[in-house]
């Protein structure tokens, strides 16, 4: 089992998406896309910001709520949901190997049906004021923190390429 995945739900912004296919390229890790994304999927602006690091990105999108989550359950993975209504500090949650880290759309999160779907909802502690923390943002906050704690950064051999 992978030891950490990224989800993202519904998403509206390419170049979030794309900065959060950069990150997982470079921490190994997949990306879960619940689609529909509020941007053709090939937009220029998603491109720009996983440069070229998108053909790298393990991506799987998934044209429903439904097809994701009966993917989740088939690999008996853990769906752990950051939002700003999360009952969690991320700092102080005990993460598992296999877990599915997912952020919700930027313009309105998810669904109060999908948030209670989650086995656990997390937030990031902030100061009182501001509304939320981008979503790139927030969710290479938590990879980070769940990968220190899980011990799953990728080793640091060099690439393929940089070998030749």
């Amino acid at each position: 089992m992978e030891r950490l995945r990224l989800a993202l739900f519904q998403p509206d912004i390419p170049q979030n998406a794309g900065t959060l296919f950069r990150l997982s390229a470079c921490l190994g890790l997949g990306v879960d896309v619940i689609e529909p994304c509020g941007f053709v999927f090939d937009d220029r602006k998603l491109k720009r910001a996983g440069m070229d690091y998108l053909d790298r990105a393990r991506v799987v999108r998934h044209p429903s709520w439904e097809v994701f989550r009966a993917s989740l359950a088939a690999a008996g993975r853990r769906l752990v949901l950051l939002t700003t209504k999360g009952e969690h500090r991320h700092d102080q949650f005990s993460f598992l190997p296999g877990d599915t880290l997912m952020v919700g759309r930027e313009s309105s999160g998810v669904p109060a049906d999908i948030a209670a779907a989650a086995a656990a909802r997390i937030r990031i502690p902030m100061v009182t004021g501001p509304r939320s923390i981008n979503v790139a943002l927030a969710a290479a906050l938590v990879t980070g923190e769940a990968l220190r704690r899980l011990d799953g950064f990728p080793d640091e051999s060099p690439a393929e390429e940089d070998l030749e």
